[in-house]
């Protein structure tokens, strides 16, 4: 076995480059699993500058210089973040406190009807089942209890932490438009010469993750918008709350829009019960996913995120198993860093093999052909 793992580790990461890759990427690994709580304002600035990138790219091919280009988006930016934060988010906090406020209406009215089910369908539902789901549904939500409460007196203590967040990354992200390609070469200036596999994976990265993130946000933007206004039209109570959640649920695909179809769901039936305006709101609701899944996704993401359904689902089990929410907000970038790496090395693996045959002599490729049958 040990021999085995030897001649597979030498047969992929014999070469320097390889080497220098490998140990690139254990080092970033290692000062995000150490430090990344530290360098979180950092890590969302740069999620704000690609984003941002892409405008400032547009106007310089315009022929606007890029300072100004810079000033322009990142006012535009400032602009729009001031009014999510003062126009949008107490909007939503406010129907979250009065959902908050209507949850024990809601759980009743919710417990009713799952009580009537024995009656209604003794064959499929026993009194025993039902006894037992509240039991357990009982101890769940003492422990939601316990780590709301935690997680409100933990929040009381890092307000100052967010005030710095507000200030820092704008900072940030202003710097990082204005001096990209400073920082850039600095950056590299410290890396090893022979770092042109690791500048094969971070070039493929770099485009693959830009526009997963721009296409993330405008699908966030869409999804959003179209169940908001769905929701309201319909009339349903906290319909710009509930559209956020939906737009939000885009960042986990799959998974995010099965999750967040529960709220939907129970506020619709508290609010009308099972009748028309319940079933048709949630054919609706269920056009809105159908279309973002087979038209939407496709037209903006096209080839840039070249990922199959069953490596993004893993994806996200296996670094949201590991880090949490953000290794499940992550999985997919993270999933195309991995895709990346193993495309590289397999392209450098069949370039070193075409180099190697390349390198032998005349005289050697005689003696390792065949001699030819003889005839009869």
């Amino acid at each position: 076995m040990t021999t085995i793992f030897t001649r597979w580790f030498k047969r992929n990461f014999s070469s320097p480059a390889t080497i220098v890759l490998s140990m690139l990427l254990i080092v970033g690994f290692f000062i995000i699993l150490t430090v990344g709580d530290i360098l979180a304002p950092i890590l969302w600035a740069l999620v704000f500058a690609y984003l941002l990138e892409s405008v400032v790219s547009i106007m310089r091919r315009k022929g606007v210089p890029r300072i100004w280009a810079v000033l322009v988006v990142f006012a535009g930016f400032i602009g729009l973040a001031l009014i999510i934060l003062f126009g949008l988010i107490p909007l939503i906090w406010e129907q979250g406190a009065k959902l908050f406020a209507e949850l024990p209406n809601i759980m009743t009215k919710v417990r009713e009807s799952i009580l009537e089910l024995p009656e209604k369908y003794p064959n499929f539902v026993s009194t025993e089942q039902v006894s037992a789901f509240f039991a357990s549904l009982n101890s769940e939500l003492a422990k939601w209890g316990e780590a709301i409460l935690t997680a409100s007196v933990s929040s009381l203590m890092s307000v100052a932490t967010l005030m710095v967040y507000i200030i820092l990354v704008p900072l940030l992200v202003f710097f990082f438009l204005k001096d990209r390609r400073q920082i850039i070469s600095w950056c590299t200036q410290w890396l090893p010469q022979e770092r042109h596999l690791a500048e094969a994976v971070w070039s493929e990265v770099n485009q693959q993750i830009g526009n997963y993130i721009r296409g993330k946000v405008l699908e966030i933007v869409i999804v959003g918008t179209a169940s908001y206004i769905a929701f309201l039209i319909m009339g349903l109570n906290y319909a710009l709350l509930l559209g956020v959640c939906v737009g939000l649920s885009v960042l986990i695909p799959y998974i995010g829009a099965a999750l967040v179809t529960i709220p939907v769901a129970l506020i619709a039936f508290f609010q009308w019960g099972f009748t028309h305006d319940f079933y048709i709101l949630m054919i609706v609701y269920l056009i809105i996913q159908i279309l973002d899944g087979n038209l939407l996704v496709p037209l903006i993401f096209s080839e840039a995120v070249n990922l199959h359904p069953v490596a993004i689902i893993g994806s996200i089990l296996l670094f949201g198993g590991l880090w949490g929410f953000w290794g499940v907000f992550f999985a997919i970038p993270l999933a195309i860093l991995v895709n990346a790496v193993l495309s590289a090395l397999k392209g450098h693996k069949l370039q070193l093999h075409d180099e190697g045959q390349s390198n032998e002599s005349p005289v050697q490729k005689s003696l390792e052909a065949p001699e030819p049958a003889e005839s009869e």
